[in-house]
């Protein structure tokens, strides 16, 4: 009885939804009618009284049936009634001449089988036609201007002007101002395209470009822009110059989501936030062709150090993904391998092969591991980075850049490694630091390694990785939810950022793209200014952040270089990614210094080796790794 009564209980609300739904098809349908049959009454009112219409009421009764059945099972078949298009569109507009077209011959057999629906002039059924058609789009018309009227915006609502008049613009616009209770109001459109100067959105329209924003932020109210602008430039170098024009007049700027989001996820078009910091970058994201790589490593046997760190886990994400033979992942930290196993397989027993607890300054443990895994393939990201607390303790620059680098190297050459990439950084180039040196010296070893042993051996170069693990944007992200204060060692320190995953196509290409002994470089854009990254991060935040200058630190450089002042810009194989030769530096020369643990007596040692040219031809030029001399190839 329980669930009888719930069932008879739903069939009103059922009903009711039903109702609903049908209620706007059946009022459009007898508008259409309405408008047809409003235009035969004219057509036969105009046709000199010799209408059937006028005789009677009968008659008029017939003729409106006739009509009405006509127009409704026209605009039937066209689909008119059925939600299939969109208004105020095209295809709508094609639907409803299609559906009079229809409509009209259905009328005229009507009146060739002996009712005379207008009066005897031929005009009259003509004239009928355009009554009937201008009045289905003029009701239509109307029906959407009802719909898309403005709404009463929030209390509370913030003044904005909106840049982008395109696509993007007019969606955001027309769904800011039709959205009741809307947190946001347009108050101007903004876009540098001249053409669209005289444009109107809803009643908002264009003021002109840039160059008037702040004339029309004051003139509006506007605290707020929107960069509405779809398309490759979203996060190309116009986005950065809109936002530092918006934050030099004092507006705060909010972006709405990509196109990417707007499809695949939960994001709508009146979803504004804050620019996201990969958007501040001035560049678009760097893809490189990863189809040609990708055969490399499917059923290959690859080994990952530091596989726990931030390139080294996502390294290991993107491989596991390519169908290797076996990924083993070796790390120092138990903890890092147990994340990275739980991200690629939902559990982490840490009771598999896959994962090696190691540490890469132990010789004969790096040993082992290679003669037990057989890898084909190794990437080499496992270093120490920070650059402060490595100025402070060169030493452990030395046994794990350096040295453990060395044990690695020597491992995969034990083994037959017949790839090997080193993970450097663009400190490496003319390092003035301890973490510079150690990795140029790192990149030399690789270059050694390639002039001595068969297979591919090159390293890769960094900027700032965003979101790494204690990277300099986690670093002022901390400060600033902290309250403050932000600390920026100087007014114009800047640096090159990179994605995580452009940072692993880099190294997943370099397999297929590099030289043996190369370096390889990404073109990453323009350096950012870390003051400009800390002021729009802390305008994001609650309360007022203030910024502190602190002073350049010991090794660090104004400005970084991509390339040495000797390295040529080369890019053979790719337009984004340069590839510089490297002179090689002997084993023998760092294993001569490992025993050295005198924080200045590492810094001097580290600094020499780094800046050694290598052996020199004749002519004054270095023997690049697999490069005879003069000497040796006159023989």
């Amino acid at each position: 009885m329980f669930h009888t009564a719930q069932k008879g209980r739903a069939w009103p609300g059922a009903w009711s939804g039903v109702a609903a739904r049908c209620r706007r098809p059946a009022m459009q349908a007898a508008l259409d009618a309405l408008a047809w049959t409003c235009g035969l009454l004219i057509a036969g009112l105009t046709s000199g009284g010799a209408s059937p219409l006028l005789v009677g009421p009968g008659d008029l009764v017939i003729v409106c049936a006739v009509t009405w059945t006509a127009a409704v099972l026209a605009g039937a078949v066209c689909g008119l009634y059925s939600g299939r298009y969109q208004a105020e569109t095209g295809a709508e507009l094609s639907a409803v001449l299609v559906s009079a077209a229809l409509t009209g011959l259905l009328l005229e057999g009507v009146c060739q089988a002996g009712l005379p629906l207008v009066g005897d002039r031929p005009a009259a059924a003509g004239l009928a036609a355009l009554v009937g058609v201008l009045g289905m789009i003029t009701v239509r018309a109307a029906v959407a201007a009802v719909r898309r009227r403005p709404r009463r915006p929030a209390p509370t609502a913030v003044k904005v002007i909106v840049f982008g008049a395109g696509s993007a613009g007019t969606q955001l616009v027309q769904r800011l101002t039709g959205q009741p209770g809307a947190q946001y109001q347009p108050v101007a459109l903004m876009d540098d395209d001249p053409g669209k100067r005289r444009l109107r959105i809803c009643g908002i329209r264009v003021r002109g470009g840039r160059e008037r924003l702040a004339q029309v932020a004051a003139e509006t109210g506007a605290r707020v822009m929107v960069i509405a602008i779809a398309g490759g430039c979203r996060d190309g170098r116009v986005i950065r110059e809109l936002i530092t024009l918006a934050e030099s007049i004092g507006l705060i700027t909010k972006v709405i989501p990509r196109v990417e989001e707007l499809v695949a996820g939960p994001a709508r078009i009146d979803d504004v936030r804050d620019p996201r910091i990969t958007q501040l970058l001035g560049r678009d994201p760097i893809r490189l062709d990863l189809e040609s790589a990708a055969a490399q490593f499917a059923g290959r046997r690859i080994l990952v150090t530091g596989a726990g760190g931030s390139i080294g886990s996502e390294l290991c994400r993107q491989l596991y993904g390519l169908g290797p033979a076996s990924l083993v992942m070796l790390d120092r930290d138990e903890s890092a391998l147990h994340a990275i196993q739980l991200a690629l397989h939902g559990r982490a027993l840490l009771d598999s092969d896959e994962v090696v607890l190691a540490d890469i300054t132990d010789a004969s443990r790096i040993h082992e591991v290679f003669a037990q895994t057989r890898p084909e393939i190794v990437f080499h990201t496992a270093a120490v980075k920070h650059l402060p607390l490595l100025e402070r303790y060169p030493a452990e620059a030395l046994k794990t850049n350096v040295i453990g680098t060395l044990n690695v190297l020597q491992a995969a050459e034990a083994c037959g490694v017949r790839s090997f990439v080193n993970v450097s950084t663009d400190k490496a180039a003319d390092p003035v630091s301890v973490l510079g040196t150690s990795k140029r010296i790192t990149e030399r070893l690789t270059a050694h390694m390639a002039g001595a042993f068969p297979g591919t051996w090159v390293s890769v170069r960094f900027g700032n990785v965003l979101g790494s693990r204690g990277s300099l944007l986690g670093s002022l992200s901390a400060q600033i939810a902290a309250g403050g204060p932000v600390t920026v060692t100087h007014p114009q320190v800047a640096r090159y950022f990179m994605t995580a995953t452009e940072a692993v196509q880099l190294v997943l290409q370099a397999v297929t793209v590099g030289e043996s002994g190369e370096v390889l470089v990404l073109d990453m854009g323009d350096q950012v200014r870390i003051v400009d990254l800390a002021r729009r991060m802390a305008a994001a935040a609650s309360r007022r952040v203030e910024i502190v200058f602190t002073g350049l630190r010991p090794g660090e450089k104004l400005t970084e270089d991509l390339l040495g002042k000797e390295e040529p810009d080369h890019r053979p194989r790719h337009p984004l990614v340069r590839q510089v030769p490297v002179p090689a530096l002997d084993a023998a020369e760092v294993t001569g210094i490992g025993h050295l643990t005198d924080p200045d007596e590492v810094r001097a040692a580290l600094a020499r080796l780094a800046a050694a040219r290598g052996p020199e031809q004749p002519d004054g030029q270095p023997v690049l790794p697999g490069q005879p001399g003069k000497a040796e190839a006159s023989r």
